[in-house]
């Protein structure tokens, strides 16, 4: 039986979000993408604390990983993927004061089309891992 990780969830919560987003969200979908993001935060805080123990105290030991160009993918990916899903963490946030009054959020057109473009770009990200991962569990890189 494999356990699930953080990055399984984190993939699955990231999955959900670009499936489930809308531009007409209903108050239920909106509470549900906000309590997902909060869980892929978590879920990326301990891939992280995790990953980096791993690098320099476990494992094969920081000369292996920081001389591996599928690690490097990796890492930087992981970065980028952070780095995109900043905005709409931000904006689902925010949402937070409509949905506690039991609104639906409002999202503009421009809006909806950059978060949706983000979210997509999220979802490749992590399929760029699951790539790296791979390559480097077979040694290559």
């Amino acid at each position: 039986m494999r356990v699930p990780t953080p990055f399984s969830y984190g993939f699955r919560i990231a999955d959900y979000e670009w499936l489930t987003y809308d531009k007409k969200l209903t108050l239920i979908d909106a509470k549900r993408i906000q309590t997902a993001d909060l869980v892929y935060g978590v879920s990326a805080a301990l891939v992280l604390v995790f990953g980096f123990l791993r690098v320099f105290f476990f494992e094969k030991g920081s000369d292996y990983y920081l001389e591996n160009s599928f690690y490097l993918l990796k890492l930087y990916t992981f970065l980028l993927v952070g780095i995109l899903s900043i905005y709409p963490t931000i904006r689902f946030w925010k949402w937070r004061k409509i949905t506690k009054h039991g609104n639906s959020p409002i999202i503009e057109e421009k809006e909806f089309k950059m978060i949706r473009w983000m979210l997509r770009m999220e979802v490749i990200g992590l399929l760029v891992m699951i790539f790296a991962a791979s390559m480097m569990a077979k040694a290559f890189g």
